[in-house]
Formats: C-alpha cells, structure tokens, sequence
C-alpha cells in the first residue's frame, strides 16, 4: 500500500510541474517578423548552483526578463530560482552543456518540490536518465539555482 501511494504522489507531483511549467499552449505558426522580433528581444543570464558550474538560460518573454534584471540589480529578491524543461540538445548559447533549457518554460520560483532538484553537472552526468523517475517531464528546478550576470547576445 505504501509503494502505491508514493508512486501516485510522484505521478501527480509530475502532472503539476508538467501542467505549472508548460503554461498556455502557443500556436507553431509565426510570421518571420514575429520570429525575428523574439530573437532580437532574447536575453541571456548565466545561472550557477552549489557547485558553482555556469549554465546559461535564454530568456524571450520580457516579463521574465525583467523580473531577472530585478534580481541581479537586487531590485527583487522574490523567486530567485530558475525552473524549467530540458531540451536533451546542447545550444549555441550554452556550449559547456549537452543540454539546455527551453526558453518558452523557463520560470522563477521561491520553493518547489524535491523530485525536479539536481545540480547542473549532476543532470549533466546522468541526461540519459532525465524525464523518467530522475527529473520526471524533464523538468528541472535547481532549488540553490541563482542567477550571476546577464550576457551580451552570445
């Protein structure tokens, strides 16, 4: 009775960080104007954790862009956490990493649940094994994740 009862909780811890991060679904067509004006109005910060590795997130939503300006400026210091889904690809942008995160899931949080916690040379390591039970929806929540500097366009 017990394993069942951990295996519903950690499916519906699941559902919600899959339902949390994955926010309104967007429409795949875009004009090339559109397209051009996401890329020109992208921002890049660098991330470290516990283990002091650098990891770079590519912000597009200026909402959230803001809100990490606010951090480093230490205009804030609500959600200081970087949340999101890997994407199992390296990215231009991040090229110490085999993976990054999707910049349309990226968010900020104070607080999450223990099952989306792990270190950037931790996920690193063991990538193959994320979107099962480690890393379950390939959400990823880093909780000392913290954000260092912004990048001038890599």
């Amino acid at each position: 009775m017990r394993r069942i009862t951990t295996k519903i909780g950690m499916l519906a811890t699941a559902a919600l960080l899959a339902i949390t991060v994955a926010g309104p679904a967007q429409g795949q067509q875009a004009s090339t104007a559109r397209q051009r004006t996401k890329a020109d109005s992208a921002a890049y910060f660098v991330m470290t954790d516990v283990t002091r590795a650098e990891f770079v997130i590519k912000l597009t939503d200026p909402r959230k862009i803001q809100h990490a300006r606010d951090l480093l400026s230490g205009a804030t210091t609500a959600e200081p956490h970087v949340i999101g889904r890997i994407d199992k690809r390296p990215a231009p942008y991040n090229w110490r990493w085999s993976f990054h995160l999707r910049p349309e899931t990226i968010d900020f949080f104070d607080f999450a649940i223990e099952v989306c916690d792990a270190t950037t040379p931790y996920v690193e390591e063991h990538l193959d094994e994320a979107g099962g039970p480690f890393l379950p929806g390939l959400i990823w929540c880093p909780w000392s994740s913290r954000l260092v500097k912004e990048l001038h366009q890599p």
